[in-house]
Order: structure tokens, then sequence, then C-alpha cells
């Protein structure tokens, strides 16, 4: 089984260096182009069925990505793939010294939002039934922070490697299991 794990195309907020969670942010051209050229490299890969966060940035990608294939598959919306609810830093440029700070308290949640523990107490059950119930090759489209919690799934990491971790916009990684 191979778990492919993607991170949505690039939006106007992520081009202006924003806090992007829940905020419903459509890909940006830039974006669309990056989805087509992921998912032209992704056709080398035989994509039994794709997850999608419900966010139209990741939907978007997924049915770009899907596209490209020779044999297209299903595609689930999860919400279980949902991008983390960052309360009161929705919106704010991503430099901020307060957002860094609170990015770096993982039991805390972020004012009116959710910390890291509670997404990884939705994403991680949602790995544990993919890898019981599914078979073949799984692409995961969804973004920055849950590619941080899924990548903690599969590769333990300290707290600085885990607050520093990145996927860029269209960047996958690939989980061989």
């Amino acid at each position: 089984m191979r778990i492919v794990l993607l991170r949505h195309g690039e939006t106007e907020w992520n081009a202006n260096n924003l806090v992007l969670g829940r905020s419903d942010v459509p890909l940006s051209d830039k974006g669309r182009k990056q989805a087509e050229e992921v998912g032209k490299q992704l056709s080398t890969y035989k994509i039994d069925k794709i997850y999608t966060s419900p966010l139209k940035r990741a939907v978007e990608t997924a049915y770009i990505v899907n596209n490209c294939q020779k044999d297209k598959c299903s595609c689930v919306v999860s919400l279980s793939l949902i991008e983390q609810n960052f309360g009161i830093y929705e919106g704010v440029d991503r430099g901020l010294a307060d957002y860094q700070t609170e990015k770096r308290q993982y039991f805390k949640r972020y004012k009116s939002g959710e910390s890291y523990f509670d997404v990884a107490a939705r994403v991680y059950p949602f790995i544990d039934n993919i890898l019981k119930q599914e078979t073949g090759n799984i692409l995961l489209v969804t973004h920055g922070g849950i590619c941080r919690i899924i990548t903690n799934y599969f590769q333990d990491m300290g707290n600085e490697e885990f607050v520093v971790f990145r996927l860029r916009n269209c960047e996958f990684k690939v989980f061989e299991l």
C-alpha cells in the first residue's frame, strides 16, 4: 500500500503569507497550474482512491489531479482532512510574533480555534481506518497543518522538527507501507 500526501495548490492568501485555516479560499491561477503539473507527475502512480478536505482549494486540486490520471478514480470528501482552525490568527501574517509563539504551544488551543492535539485526535483515527480498509495507492489532498500531522503519524518528529515541517503548495510526500 502507498499513501501519497499532497498539499493543495497555491491561493492568494498563501502568496501573501497569511495564515489560512478554515477560510474557504479558492486556488489562484498559479495554484491551478501547480495542480496540473503535480497531476502529470502523479500520473505515473496508479491512484486507486482520493480523499480530500472539503475546502475549495483542496477539492479543486484533487479534481485537477484526478483528471490527469489515465484511469479516473473516486474522490471522497472527508471532514477529517479539513485544515486546523487557527481561530483569531486566521488571515494574519504568518510572521507575526504572537502567532509564531502560539504555534509552538501544542497542547493549547488557538483562541477560538483548535490545538494540534485536537487536530491529531481527528486525523489519526482517519489514517487508522484507511490503513485497515483500503488497499492500493491512496491520495490524500489536504493542507499544510494536516500534512504536518499526517507526516508525524508515519515519522515521529521532535518538537522543533514538527513546528518547522512544511510541504510547499502542490508538494507531495509518499509513504510506502
